[in-house]
């Protein structure tokens, strides 16, 4: 029997992610998001069809769409890895995961992490409660609170995120990552949407 299931991105009956969803965020232009930080390299707009294969991952579960997410970003994006020691991923909180089956953030991670032929590693512990989904500008500005493992042997972490919108998060996941010894922190993200202030 062939399990049929819907594309992320259209809703059209598949059994992946359609053609035309690949191609429209393949096409997709990488501009400058309004309010998107400065400090967080992201491949595309948080819109279209890249929203919708995101929210198809985040809340429906649909987890091949996290390759394809993964591969943009990469190949996208000029990101300096050859240096990385490790990958990771800014977790999300453990109620997020129980109630989704699976962290988002690190199935795109473990991707990159397989591209990039670099070791993926479980590097932060969500220390708050916060969550960023639906939160005003002023909570996301304060972000989650996260502890880093320490270790000598990972000096240079890239952080992988599906979206980003202050920036808290990353910088939160930097900052722990930091104080557990780590000398260099890259933060990624596949998305940037607009900071809720620039948002009409």
């Amino acid at each position: 029997m062939i399990f049929q299931t819907r594309c992320s991105g259209c809703g059209s009956l598949i059994r992946s992610i359609c053609s035309n969803c690949r191609d429209a965020l393949w096409a997709s232009t990488v501009e400058k998001v309004p309010g998107a930080p400065e400090s967080v390299v992201y491949a595309v707009a948080y819109a279209g069809r890249a929203r919708q294969l995101i929210l198809g991952l985040k809340y429906r579960n649909e987890r091949a769409t996290a390759h394809l997410l993964a591969t943009v970003l990469v190949h996208r994006l000029n990101i300096d890895y050859r240096n990385a020691d490790v990958v990771t991923w800014a977790p999300t909180s453990k109620r997020r995961r129980r109630q989704r089956g699976h962290d988002q953030a690190e199935l795109i991670a473990r991707a990159v992490a397989r591209m990039i032929r670099r070791p993926c590693r479980s590097l932060l512990m969500h220390q708050s409660q916060s969550v960023q989904t639906g939160s005003s500008r002023r909570q996301r500005l304060l972000g989650p609170r996260y502890r880093a493992r320490r270790s000598r042997k990972f000096r240079h972490v890239l952080v992988v995120d599906d979206v980003v919108t202050t920036g808290a998060t990353l910088r939160a996941a930097a900052n722990a990552l930091y104080m557990a010894g780590a000398l260099r922190v890259s933060t990624i993200a596949v998305a940037a949407t607009p900071a809720l202030s620039s948002r009409r």
